[in-house]
């Protein structure tokens, strides 16, 4: 299980007490400002971080509402100012934008075609096959996959 670190949590997030769980709030708490802290982009990472071997964790999003992204970044990940959300910027995710689900790849993002709106993600990292991939937790269709260079 993956835990979100409350140090990288931009202000507008609100994080679960038990750090599993991320929702947007309707204001900007007063938060210590950190190297660490996203300060623009309304993001949060992992607590762990992973060099080797296949991890894989899913993200429930049936309540998410009308834009989120879910994916995996590198821990050196700009988080100050705005992010384009792409691999170029260390980011490798999937997610809706009002209505349309895609892939954030670069230099456009990729349309989803889902014939099912999932309720829940599986984010997989495979450093062996070096890729992420994504499918839908229930079902395990595949959802897209991303090389890793």
């Amino acid at each position: 299980d993956v835990t979100l670190d409350p140090d990288t949590a931009n202000p507008f997030l609100i994080l679960a007490s038990d750090q599993r769980g991320v929702g947007r709030g309707h204001q900007w708490t007063l938060l210590p400002n950190s190297p660490k802290r996203f300060d623009t982009e309304p993001c949060v990472l992992g607590s762990q971080g992973f060099a080797v071997g296949r991890h894989c964790w899913e993200v429930e999003v049936a309540e998410a509402g009308d834009w989120w992204a879910v994916g995996v970044a590198q821990e050196s990940v700009r988080r100050k100012g705005v992010l384009s959300f792409t691999p170029q910027e260390g980011i490798w995710a999937v997610g809706q934008w009002f209505g349309q689900y895609h892939a954030f790849t670069d230099p456009d993002w990729t349309p989803l075609h889902l014939t099912c709106l999932p309720r829940a993600i599986q984010v997989c990292l495979d450093f062996t096959e070096k890729q992420v991939t994504f499918a839908d937790a229930e079902s395990e269709a595949p959802i897209f996959a991303f090389r890793l260079a």
